[in-house]
């Protein structure tokens, strides 16, 4: 049976595709629940205006159903409430 843990695995293996770090790491998640055999992910991108959303979306629906075969769906909700603001962790990374 599929774990949040697992889950959340497999979303540290989705890289946002400008800045080169993961999904997870960056806090683009804002919740995540399993339910039988669907998973809802809550999640933001870094801008509203993000030119790879849509593609970001089909990454982590495909890692997730791709590692575990029995995840039915995988729902994302893209939510800009609160604004994603990047921690002070990945500042220092980021050297902003």
């Amino acid at each position: 049976m599929v774990t949040k843990e697992d889950l959340v695995e497999v979303l540290k293996t989705v890289e946002d595709p400008e800045l080169f770090m993961d999904v997870w790491t960056l806090g683009l998640i804002y919740e995540l629940e399993l339910k039988k055999d669907i998973v809802e992910v809550l999640m933001t991108f870094t801008t509203p205006m993000c030119p790879y959303g849509p593609m970001l979306i089909d990454m982590i629906k495909d890692a997730i159903t791709d590692k575990y075969k029995e995840v039915k769906e995988v729902k994302v909700e893209i939510t800009f409430d609160p604004p994603w603001e990047p921690s002070e962790e990945l500042r220092a990374v980021f050297g902003v």
